[in-house]
């Protein structure tokens, strides 16, 4: 039980993890109406105003990056695509999102460039290229031209997902708002704060100050709805699936008690005899059971802890099955988490309900009768 908790922790924490790490962060401001309608005409026009905002309302811990982001068409001689471009500021993203860590090829962008771009291994490979090759971008500028432009690979970037390395390209910032005639304008802006504890309030502060009349403020679990249903779905599932192994096991109790009670009829027999109530008789077998299950918690806490620690430094490599668990938004790696809440609640489980399933065979070891007990062979 403790183990197979940690494994779904792990998993749901992943997914979160991830998907706060792709470029959602957690918190977002927008234009009014981005949301419904991710076009370049609901982009922020006024982005010192909000930097200004962010500056006195957000806490001494969290980092911020603007970014413009728009739906592109890449190609090179031989492929086409589909792709999201991601015009951003390097030295801030880098402390925002995923992409400040995850190249592997080539370098990150210097200060100053404008005609870099960092893509994913995925799209380089889909495409057959490789760093220092060109790739033309295409997408619709505010003046509602096709702008297209030419960009040297000087990065390719890993990422958890391969769905990620295929979407995703990044650009500088100001290349971005050149090719699309944008000015200053940007699509968002990201927000990372020092852990998840106080996103809600975060969020609350920006959209009392900010003009709900053109922005939206959103937290990670509202731009991130199919994981937020999955974390909800798995805190009962965890304790669902609990029960469900405990039934499987509760017939390995009572069938151990059942024939150690019938090992004893005699003995339970005599004990009667002699003027032992019944209730002393179940309190008996009651207790021989506790102690058995403690016993069983003991080791199985034991052998549990050893196997998540194990776990936690190799974890379970699903590449084999990135395709199916990418479906899910589950990493390729699964690391186990353990709550407090899974160990107390699977131990409290056991013993309790393992207390409850004995009751029977104790029972009736106290309903024999003298006679027939001292009279079985």
């Amino acid at each position: 039980m403790i183990v197979l908790g940690a494994l779904m922790r792990g998993i749901a924490e992943q997914m979160a993890r991830n998907g706060i790490a792709t470029l959602t962060g957690h918190v977002q401001v927008h234009h009014r109406g981005y949301r419904s309608d991710p076009v370049i005409e609901n982009s922020i026009s006024a982005p010192k105003e909000v930097t200004e905002v962010l500056k006195d309302v957000l806490p001494a811990q969290a980092v911020w990056s603007p970014r413009v982001r728009v739906n592109a068409v890449v190609s090179n001689a031989r492929h086409t695509t589909g792709i999201t471009i991601v015009g951003i500021e390097p030295v801030r993203e880098a402390k925002v999102s995923f992409i400040g860590g995850a190249l592997s090829e080539g370098r990150y962008f210097s200060e100053g460039e404008t005609s870099g771009i960092i893509v994913g291994k995925a799209l380089v490979n889909t495409f057959e290229t490789r760093l220092g090759r060109k790739l033309v971008v295409m997408s619709q500028g505010t003046d509602r031209d096709i702008a297209s432009r030419a960009f040297r690979i000087v990065g390719i970037f890993r990422a958890e997902l391969e769905s990620t390395e295929k979407q995703f390209v990044f650009i500088p910032l100001g290349a971005a708002q050149q090719m699309l005639k944008l000015n200053d304008h940007i699509s968002e802006v990201s927000i990372v704060l020092d852990g998840d504890k106080n996103v809600d309030e975060v969020a609350e502060n920006l959209k009392k100050v900010l003009s709900a009349e053109h922005y939206e403020v959103h937290t990670w679990r509202e731009l991130l709805p199919l994981v937020t249903a999955y974390l909800k779905l798995n805190e009962v599932f965890i304790y669902i699936w609990f029960v469900v192994v405990f039934v499987a096991m509760s017939f390995g109790v009572v069938n151990t008690t059942l024939m150690a009670v019938f090992e004893r009829i005699r003995e339970f027999g005599l004990l009667k005899a002699l003027g032992m109530k019944p209730w002393w008789i179940v309190r008996g077998v009651v207790t021989e059971t506790f102690f058995i299950l403690v016993i069983g918690l003991v080791i199985g806490n034991i052998l549990s802890f050893f196997s998540v620690a194990v776990l936690s430094g190799i974890g379970i490599d699903l590449s084999a099955l990135a395709a199916g668990s990418e479906y899910f938004g589950i990493s390729r790696v699964i690391y186990p988490v353990l709550d407090v809440r899974d160990f107390a609640g699977s131990n409290c489980v056991v013993l309790f309900l393992g207390l409850c399933v004995s009751l029977y065979p104790a029972i009736k070891a106290a309903r024999f009768t003298p006679v027939e007990a001292l009279a079985h062979t």
